[in-house]
């Protein structure tokens, strides 16, 4: 980074990093008191991407005790929780993604970055069921690869791509 002269900015909770105009990420998480149980996991940077009316829920590989705890942190004060879109935690593991989590969040469309024929067998069925109950739309890198949402500059998706390639 020194070699290339490039700015690091060190961010936490309750940071908030401008893009450009009317876009910006809110970092929600981690806490300053770290969680013990599975450390990396549990305290991964979640953050939300907002632009205009379009937010998207960035969390990393959190699992259910992260989310609880980000639950009761937020109790959805002003919806900060609420995004269009969720990239759904720890590649649908089914150590994440509760039904309580997914219920605040409310999602539109909920995005499982996932590797083709992992050896963790992500993304879990019951993940996928929660999703599914909730009549949200699921897209995932193991059968579109890259995913690519375009937003118009009122804040709304106005197209959804997604790109096969080929491994």
């Amino acid at each position: 980074m020194k070699e290339k002269k490039l700015k690091v900015i060190i961010v936490e909770k309750g940071s908030r990093v401008k893009i450009e105009k009317d876009l910006y990420f809110n970092i929600l998480w981690p806490n300053k008191k770290q969680i013990e149980e599975n450390v990396l996991n549990n305290n991964a940077m979640v953050m939300k991407m907002e632009y205009k009316k379009f937010s998207m829920l960035f969390t990393g590989d959190i699992e259910k005790i992260a989310e609880k705890k980000i639950l009761e942190e937020y109790d959805n004060k002003e919806k900060i929780l609420k995004a269009n879109i969720l990239k759904v935690a720890h590649h649908g593991s089914k150590t994440s993604s509760t039904e309580e989590f997914i219920k605040l969040v409310d999602p539109k469309i909920a995005i499982i970055g996932v590797g083709k024929n992992n050896m963790f067998k992500h993304p879990s069925e019951e993940v996928i069921k929660r999703l599914e109950k909730d009549k949200i739309k699921i897209y995932r890198t193991d059968e579109s690869g890259e995913i690519s949402f375009f937003v118009d500059r009122k804040g709304r998706i106005i197209k959804t791509t997604v790109e096969i390639e080929n491994w």
